[in-house]
């Protein structure tokens, strides 16, 4: 805020403050731009220098389709605001560039008011909030899932043993047709304590061991497992951020997190044409509690995993990461309930969009803390 002089009645100068536009705009955290009526950068507040990384003195003077793709749903918008005079806006437009990543904003509006032609453009990011709803979800589906695993080590499967031993002893004793029925007993404990077996992925078990992981390393292992084995046939693109920082996290559990989501989306895909799309992205993310501690992580790493198959069932989207939530035939249903634990593991986030042809599981990743100074730094 600056300040100016005021001359009041008995002849003394007196200090008052008066209001500075470019600091009330730099104060709001949505990203603002001006454009001229040739759809150049005229003005863009402090948000929005952050969104496409870049200061008002490189991008002033851009046209508006060097930030923001010609088909992108912003330039109708303004159309549509110049031909009615009035503010207008979209909720849950898609954004993907190289300076900004995938992000999904609400998009307004208006037009300037005093220059003809001139419009105001503002984009809020809404997903932190959807982010947060989201990571509660798959949060608590990690949490229900642990203690229906430890339920089942402890109440389950022991007195499976005790059955299995007992169908045993009954074998040498019953007439020969009905071993059939003791048999029949064996295998199906033997298919229950195998499953029960499969759970204790999701027992809670000591600190997780992190360290700073180079993400594309583990991306390149799970494309090179996916492209000669579950996915051969599918075409695998990768589309990464080569500056992106190491993340702070487990090796091997990134890999199961990703090769989980790869194999779901190979599964899904056409078999004709079918495409799955690696990619990172640096993003100024949340700053969640790392769980077990009252430390906040900053979660700027972004790694998406976007197939072209039909689209999840709108009657599934609500329970995804609940366990033996599936729709394959001979699916368990544990595949994102183990990524949904691992990932809440990491204080992360992980989140998903769908449509036809176009479903993307996104998960927020922190970075380690030597990579955060130093981005820092050079920023």
């Amino acid at each position: 805020m600056s300040r100016s002089l005021k001359v009041v009645d008995g002849g003394r100068p007196t200090s008052e403050p008066t209001l500075d536009p470019v600091s009330i705009l730099n104060a709001i955290a949505s990203a603002v731009l001006v454009l001229d009526d040739a759809d150049r950068v005229v003005f863009l507040n402090a948000a929005g220098e952050q969104l496409f990384e870049s200061s008002l003195a490189h991008l002033k003077g851009t046209p508006l389709d060097d930030l923001v793709p010609r088909d992108s749903q912003t330039f109708s918008l303004i159309s549509q605001a110049r031909r009615n005079s009035s503010a207008v806006s979209e909720y849950e437009v898609e954004i993907d560039t190289p300076r900004t990543g995938p992000r999904v904003m609400t998009i307004q509006v208006s037009p300037h008011g005093d220059m003809a032609d001139w419009v105001v453009v503002q984009f809020q990011e809404h997903s932190k909030a959807l982010r947060i709803g989201q990571q509660m979800l798959s949060r608590g589906a990690a949490r229900s899932v642990s203690a229906m695993a430890r339920l089942l080590a402890h109440e389950v499967k022991n007195p499976l043993s005790g059955i299995r031993g007992a169908a045993q002893l009954l074998d040498q004793s019953v007439p020969e047709p009905d071993r059939v029925l003791t048999q029949l007993i064996r295998d199906e404990t033997d298919r229950i304590v195998a499953l029960v077996d499969r759970m204790d992925v999701f027992s809670e078990g000591g600190a997780l061991k992190r360290e700073p992981v180079n993400i594309h390393q583990v991306l390149e292992h799970v494309r090179r497992v996916a492209e000669n084995g579950f996915a051969r046939g599918v075409r695998l693109v990768e589309s990464y951020d080569p500056s992106l920082p190491p993340v702070l996290g487990n090796r091997d559990q990134l890999v199961q997190v990703f090769l989980n989501l790869v194999k779901n989306a190979a599964e899904v895909v056409p078999a004709e044409g079918g495409e799955i799309v690696l990619s990172t992205a640096y993003q100024h993310g949340l700053r969640l509690a790392a769980p077990g501690s009252t430390d906040r992580l900053d979660l700027p790493l972004v790694v998406t995993v976007r197939d072209n198959g039909p689209g999840i069932p709108e009657d599934m989207r609500g329970h995804l990461f609940e366990p033996f939530v599936t729709n394959k035939p001979a699916g368990s249903g544990l595949g994102l309930p183990l990524v949904a634990k691992i990932v809440t593991d990491h204080g992360g986030i992980v989140e998903f969009d769908t449509q036809p042809r176009r479903t993307v599981f996104r998960v927020v990743l922190p970075m380690a803390p030597a990579a955060r100074q130093t981005r820092r730094h050079e920023a």
